[in-house]
């Protein structure tokens, strides 16, 4: 099969290139999925920049999310069946190996390209926003890159699940479009300081941040007392100096959590709590992917350099 391997470089172009593999073998519970489409995250760049190995057990190559045909079923999976999934790593190649629960049926009506955006995305919010955040009806979220995959995604479900949405993003355009997708308010970061809107508009209750150190204070400042502050990346600093005062002051949570080194086991309950709750949204036309760009399987490195730039809104996606 064709697959897109990591050799010499950081960059996407010295990085990526398509090379030809074995096609994988799927194990006792496991399926062999026809790859359709396979969405382009962060954690992608990151490993190919050498920052995040694939856990033990993982394929080398890239992908963490895809959609296609079973080719080799398992549990309730057989040949013919349309899916989507979430893996340890491979997603970057014409065939992929998974267990078999930690994929899900294509929801509502959406085609195999809008479905490979899906899992990682919507694990990632399921799991921070709604599991370690714990954000409900009527509360506020805000959350931080409110145009990246991630952000459109954590827009749709919170609103999906009756909660009110503040949207940061760096430009009058983000700010727009953040408006657009279904943001309540939305603030243009580079003109406006987030933490005096968050307040005027009552607070946040629940912070999804991808930003890190640098939006630390503002995020404290404009946290509802009870507040919870939830990280999944660390663009802007790794490192928080804590006011333990003010932490003790609004009885805040801060907490976080990554996706991919999870075990086998937890992955798989998260699939069912997602299909179980969030796949009805879907299936509602309340959350339906916003899709930037795609790209063919060999143009990898050019979907890198895309997602690099910062300017797409939504997901990338790579097809064969």
């Amino acid at each position: 099969m064709t697959a897109i391997a990591i050799e010499g470089g950081k960059g996407p172009a010295q990085a990526l290139h398509a090379t030809r593999l074995d096609r994988p073998t799927p194990g006792p519970g496991e399926i062999l999925i026809k790859m359709a489409a396979a969405g382009v995250n962060r954690p992608d760049l990151l490993q190919r920049m050498g920052f995040y190995p694939p856990p033990p057990g993982a394929p080398a190559t890239l992908g963490l999310e895809v959609a296609g045909e079973v080719v080799v079923g398992a549990g309730r999976w057989k040949a013919g069946d349309k899916v989507c999934a979430l893996l340890g790593g491979g997603g970057y190649a014409e065939y992929a190996v998974v267990d078999a629960r930690h994929a899900l049926p294509i929801p509502g009506d959406l085609d195999l390209v809008q479905a490979a955006a899906l899992p990682e995305t919507v694990f990632t919010v399921f799991a921070n926003v709604f599991e370690h955040g714990a954000l409900k009806a009527g509360e506020t979220l805000l959350v931080h890159g409110g145009t990246s995959g991630i952000g459109t995604t954590a827009i749709a479900m919170a609103k999906a699940a009756g909660a009110k949405v503040i949207a940061t993003g760096r430009g009058a355009d983000k700010k727009a479009k953040a408006l657009e997708l279904g943001a309540d308010i939305a603030v243009d970061t580079k003109a406006e300081d987030f933490a005096e809107v968050v307040k005027a508009a009552g607070g946040a209750d629940v912070i999804l941040d991808m930003v890190g150190a640098s939006y630390f204070d503002k995020n404290l400042d404009a946290l509802n007392v009870g507040g919870r502050i939830v990280y999944i990346a660390s663009l802007g600093g790794s490192t928080l100096e804590v006011p333990v005062m003010k932490i003790m002051q609004k009885r805040a949570v801060i907490t976080g959590s990554t996706l991919r080194p999870r075990s086998a086991d937890e992955k798989a309950r998260l699939a069912a709590e997602v299909e179980r709750v969030v796949w009805p949204w879907v299936a509602a036309g309340k959350l339906k992917p916003i899709i930037d760009a795609t790209f063919p399987l060999a143009d990898a490195a050019k979907a890198h350099a895309h997602l690099e730039a910062g300017e797409h809104v939504g997901k990338v996606v790579l097809t064969v």
